[in-house]
């Protein structure tokens, strides 16, 4: 073939490739899973995954919202470290130690109260200043639940060293108490109600006697993002805690109804739920921005815990909880706060 022919030849070949790539649909991005802490207790999250708040969010930013879920806040946090974890849901006292301590910043706050100390329904015990001498279960030093239950001694001038401490699992306590194993236990919701439900056990103290921080209630559970993740998806990380944000308005509105959705998504009995919210257990608010003021007087709890160093301090950021409080009030109907006297 004569040059001058080859190189109209070839050049038309380009042409018609380059005309092709052009018009040819350009390859899907892979869909990014987004991993999202959790632990199987009555936590907004769980409300928003039922009523599918993150579907659209999945199908917006071509990302997978997979939830793993841990016994307690310990592993989660080391998931988090590991980086196997983008998000979280977890207890105050994780949640704080990780924004202090991991690359992970506090993004809002989703849940109060939590905590509380259960005895028999026939103990003639009656406040943390009776239990000098008693056996009492705890979930471990790690835990929130261990500087809540030395600042409710410490004000009657005790000390850990003033009970017989057991520790368990979080889960196992109220039946601890129940058959009188140990004559008090600390632990966190549900498993609090679980045992009232059971009609064995009462409360003696709940942590908003213990500890008011925010709103006259204990701050029980925190929202908190890997600072990568943060920084690469923030459109993502302000979705999630709206979600939050709406699935609250939900429960505030719909107690019944958020009851029997969580029955179904954390396996736990619905009549023991409901009594969680008729009763206050656990409590959930619209104010959920982690204020200064708020994570100040959190932190200093857990520094004289000794749970935080001298140096520790949480990194937060309120911006996502302000805006997607702004929203859900532009968008919907709210409700008020839970709980009793509310």
């Amino acid at each position: 073939m004569p040059k001058t022919i080859r190189s109209k030849y070839c050049a038309l070949i380009l042409l018609g490739l380059s005309a092709a790539l052009m018009t040819a649909p350009l390859p899907a991005l892979a869909q990014q899973d987004v991993n999202y802490g959790v632990q199987p207790d009555t936590d907004p999250s769980f409300i928003a995954k039922a009523l599918g708040y993150f579907e659209p969010i999945e199908k917006k930013h071509n990302v997978k919202i997979v939830f793993k879920e841990f016994a307690y806040g310990a592993p989660e946090n080391q998931a988090m470290a590991a980086g196997a974890l983008q998000f979280a849901s977890a207890g105050m006292g994780p949640a704080t130690i990780a924004a202090s301590r991991l690359p992970a910043k506090l993004v809002a706050i989703n849940i109060l109260e939590q905590t509380a100390i259960l005895i028999p329904t026939d103990s003639t015990l009656k406040s943390p200043c009776d239990l000098k001498g008693k056996n009492v279960a705890y979930p471990g030093e790690g835990s929130q639940q261990y500087p809540l239950l030395l600042k409710a001694l410490s004000k009657c001038g005790l000390g850990a060293n003033d009970i017989k401490l057991f520790k368990s699992n979080g889960p196992d306590i109220p039946t601890l108490v129940s058959n009188k194993s140990v004559d008090a236990g600390i632990t966190w919701d549900p498993s609090i109600s679980v045992g009232l439900a059971s009609g064995k056990v009462k409360i003696m103290t709940k942590a908003e006697e213990i500890l008011p921080i925010m709103g006259g209630h204990y701050v029980g559970n925190g929202l908190y993002a890997r600072n990568e993740f943060l920084a690469d998806h923030k459109d993502v990380v302000q979705e999630l805690v709206t979600a939050n944000v709406k699935a609250i308005n939900y429960i505030l509105c719909h107690p019944k109804e958020a009851a029997k959705l969580w029955a179904k998504e954390i396996r736990i009995n619905e009549d023991a739920i409901q009594l969680s919210l008729d009763r206050g257990i656990s409590v959930y608010s619209l104010n959920v921005i982690p204020t200064d003021e708020t994570m100040k007087a959190y932190t200093v709890f857990l520094k004289d815990a000794k749970i935080l160093q001298a140096d520790d301090n949480p990194k937060i950021d309120g911006s996502f909880a302000t805006k997607a409080l702004q929203d859900v009030k532009t968008s919907e109907k709210v409700c008020m706060e839970t709980g009793p006297s509310k």
